[in-house]
């Protein structure tokens, strides 16, 4: 799919790898981006720098009316959408068994509700824009791009309700790319591993480094703009279909951090 004239809604896209994704569509010269998330004050910044271009719609991806009224804004907005990466997440670490008790099922419950249900919420608005679109020489009418996790094979202990949220958009892939493929709209999961993100900005001392000791090659954490490298490949390239792309420099994570 060309970029030029493309229209992607990216949740989460005020910071982390939702931004970067965000600032790399705009540079490849899409037609507009609508930017749902919570933070306010990071997304004036997209906006400020294409205000032509950025819509932003503060959205909790867990209500499933506050995406519709998103997908709706963008709509009225741009008129349609082409591409969907779906980067919003929580961590919220939890243990099954801890010394505080058995996990919190409303913990538990929060982190399905973004993690999971949210990008349910996005794709049941989006695909049937989705499903409008004048189709491109390959019948091609839309790109579908989840963002999973190295968590979903190896969590680490504490990752009870992250793990299971992101392998469960690996279980998505499979049946979604089968679903959609005769309309022309394609499904990829991205699963990145050791990325630098403000998620680590309030990470314990020390924590960063011991993560970077345990990769072999290159010897550093992922720079957001390389993971939006990727989704700018998976657009681009209609072989890209139906499959779950491990971007993590071959890394595994102990069981412990």
């Amino acid at each position: 799919m060309q970029m030029q004239g493309l229209v992607a809604i990216v949740t989460g896209g005020a910071s982390g790898l939702g931004e970067a994704t965000v600032k790399r569509l705009l540079g490849s010269g899409v037609a507009g981006v609508a930017v749902l998330d919570l933070d306010a004050t990071r997304a004036a910044a997209l906006v400020t720098a294409a205000p032509s271009r950025v819509l932003f719609v503060q959205t909790d991806v867990a209500d499933e009316s506050a995406v519709d009224a998103a997908i709706d804004a963008t709509l009225a907005r741009f008129g349609a959408v082409h591409l969907v990466v779906n980067a919003a997440a929580i961590g919220a670490p939890s243990k099954l068994v801890s010394k505080k008790g058995p996990l919190p099922m409303a913990s538990f419950d929060r982190v399905l509700k973004i993690n999971l249900y949210g990008v349910i919420h996005v794709l049941r608005a989006a695909v049937p824009a989705m499903l409008r679109n004048a189709p491109n020489d390959d019948g091609e009418r839309g790109v579908v791009i989840n963002v999973s996790s190295g968590a979903a094979w190896e969590g680490q202990v504490g990752q009870v309700a992250y793990s299971a949220s992101k392998a469960a958009l690996l279980g998505l892939t499979m049946p979604l790319m089968r679903e959609l493929a005769e309309h022309g709209i394609r499904v990829c999961a991205i699963a990145p591993g050791l990325f630098d993100t403000p998620i680590y900005d309030a990470a314990p001392p020390g924590l960063k480094e011991s993560l970077i000791g345990q990769t072999l090659f290159p010897k550093r954490m992922g720079k957001a703009d390389e993971f939006a490298s990727f989704v700018d490949e998976i657009v681009r390239n209609p072989m890209h279909n139906g499959r779950n792309h491990r971007l993590d420099a071959g890394m595994s994570l102990r069981p412990t951090g």
